[in-house]
């Protein structure tokens, strides 16, 4: 922690053991998002791969979805007993679910059990999460002098990174270890039960910690909230701030967030076919880098103001995401984007024949040709253009076209005679099953990747102190969790799911960016109309 501005030694523990703490509880979130394909075959097995992952990712939208419930009852709690005592519940809830994750039987072994429980966990780990944030961001916060919030706070913003890193380097190392086949086999349970070591680790740290000043002080006066959520959601005054806070500043800095650290891991992974080792490895070490920017930008923004800095993350991220990711794929997976462009793929069919391959609750079967022809384009990973038809659908691949079948009558013969036919004319059109090592670019793949993870610690690196300045004391923790959990909880856990099956449904492999995009133009806009300064407020 070298890097930690120069700060009284209470102030300096403060930092640090909120900050670990933090660390540990992020890695026990992001550990499912990091293996949601082997997640996804241990405990949905029931169904086919495409939608398994889809049903994977959902589960780890769970999670997300429940934040700004949690945000509700412990950022209520927080106003009303205290900051500290709050995040130790909450940590503990935290590591409790995930190591239950870890020792939880597969669907093979259980059935439909096995999903239900693990559903059950990821609302756990949500409403943890949705107390965590607020508790620690608020803690640190009022701990710190007037002029370096944004620096003191900047340090639980790396939480979130390095929690992530912490998770894929845990992962990667058992990988190596065990080998490919052993790890998806069981060794994928070992990052979750280690993290029962972390949660033993956290408590004590945050047992040594007192309470908040500001929080004593009210204490001591006799001013704290007697019903947080009516002061802060009850009044218009104090509503209209957690409105602007969640459209002006949450939703766009959690799209720009997500698409950096997770929607990249996916985008390499499953539709650029690198191997999730290197696909990991790449990220960890695009966020190893990137990292010390959320100080640098929390530091900043104590000086020029938190809106401009993260304003600026947005409107990056809008212009240039495109482009990014078709840099991307250029210098992860060159053989995909020749053959794309010397072999273009086309589905020909009745649009009324066609479903969106998006199937959140698995009670849809997509059985016309149209279905079978997306989901098996989808399941390859290969881009595709959709053309108006009539008939049955037909695959075309540049010159050749291949039929496709009505799954309510084929037989398997003519399943097994359309997949072979399909695999032989992607594979003579020179589409690559996976990226080649060989041919990955590596320093070009890292520094694309390092400026996505720039645009995080743009828009992340303020965002704390940006909250917490908003809102007064009394009802601070609730008021800031709220606009926070959604903004992040709704508008970026969802990201992924939203992306992939927007992707799935228009066979554009960038399509899923308009998501990320139109969110972070939207939060430009009202930010920069109704988002008033905060930096030099007094708590």
């Amino acid at each position: 922690m070298a890097l930690i501005p120069d700060t009284t030694r209470d102030a300096r523990k403060v930092i640090v053991a909120s900050s670990l703490g933090t660390i540990f509880e992020w890695y026990d979130f992001y550990l499912y998002g990091s293996l949601a394909g082997i997640i996804g075959a241990q405990f949905f097995s029931g169904v086919n791969p495409t939608a398994a992952f889809i049903f994977a990712l959902l589960a780890f939208a769970a999670g997300f979805a429940v934040r700004p419930f949690g945000a509700l009852i412990f950022g209520r709690l927080g106003d009303l007993v205290g900051r500290k005592h709050t995040f130790l519940v909450t940590i503990l809830l935290m590591g409790v679910s995930t190591f239950v994750v870890g020792i939880l039987p597969s669907y093979a072994r259980i059935g439909i059990a096995a999903p239900i429980i693990l559903i059950l966990l990821r609302l756990l780990q949500g409403l943890a999460l949705g107390g965590e944030y607020g508790g620690a961001a608020t803690y640190v916060a009022e701990h710190a002098p007037p002029g370096e919030r944004g620096s003191y706070t900047s340090w639980i913003q790396t939480t979130a990174t390095m929690g992530l890193f912490l998770s894929l380097l845990v992962i990667t190392t058992c990988r190596v270890v065990l080998g490919a086949e052993a790890f998806a086999a069981w060794g994928w349970r070992i990052p979750f039960m280690v993290s029962l070591v972390l949660l033993g680790i956290s408590v004590w740290i945050r047992l040594a910690l007192e309470e908040s000043p500001v929080f004593r002080a009210m204490k001591a006066e006799g001013t704290t909230s007697k019903a947080p959520l009516r002061e802060s959601f009850g009044s218009w005054p104090n509503l209209r701030v957690v409105l602007i806070a969640l459209f002006g500043l949450t939703a766009g800095q959690a799209v720009v967030w997500y698409t950096g650290q997770f929607y990249t891991l996916f985008f390499l992974t499953q539709t650029l076919k690198v191997d999730l080792q290197t696909g990991n490895i790449l990220v960890a070490v695009s966020l190893l880098l990137a990292t010390p920017f959320f100080v640098i930008f929390g530091k900043l923004s104590d000086k020029i103001g938190r809106k401009p800095v993260i304003l600026t993350g947005c409107a990056l991220a809008a212009l240039t995401y495109f482009p990014l990711f078709r840099a991307l794929t250029h210098y992860a997976n060159p053989a995909l984007e020749a053959a794309q462009a010397a072999a273009p793929v086309v589905v020909v069919a009745d649009p009324a024949e066609c479903s969106v391959q998006f199937n959140p609750v698995g009670t849809s079967a997509f059985t016309s040709s149209c279905d079978v022809a997306k989901a098996a384009l989808v399941k390859r990973g290969i881009p595709y253009r959709n053309m108006e038809g009539t008939g049955a659908a037909l695959v075309r691949i540049g010159a050749n076209e291949i039929v496709a079948y009505d799954a309510t009558v084929a037989d398997s013969a003519t399943k097994a005679t359309f997949d072979a036919a399909l695999t032989a004319r992607l594979t003579e059109a020179a589409y690559p099953a996976a990226a080649d090592p060989e041919r990955i670019d590596t320093p070009m793949v890292v520094l694309i990747l390092w400026i996505l993870v720039l645009y995080v610690t743009l828009v992340y690196g303020p965002i704390a102190a940006a909250l917490v300045e908003m809102f007064p004391a009394r009802i601070r923790y609730t008021s800031m969790s709220l606009p926070y959990h959604i903004g992040n909880g709704w508008f970026g856990g969802f990201l992924p799911t939203t992306s992939f099956a927007i992707v799935a449904a228009t066979g554009d492999i960038y399509s899923g960016l308009w998501y990320p995009v139109i969110i972070a133009t939207l939060t430009l806009v009202v930010g920069a109309l109704f988002v008033r300064e905060t930096k030099d407020v007094d708590l």
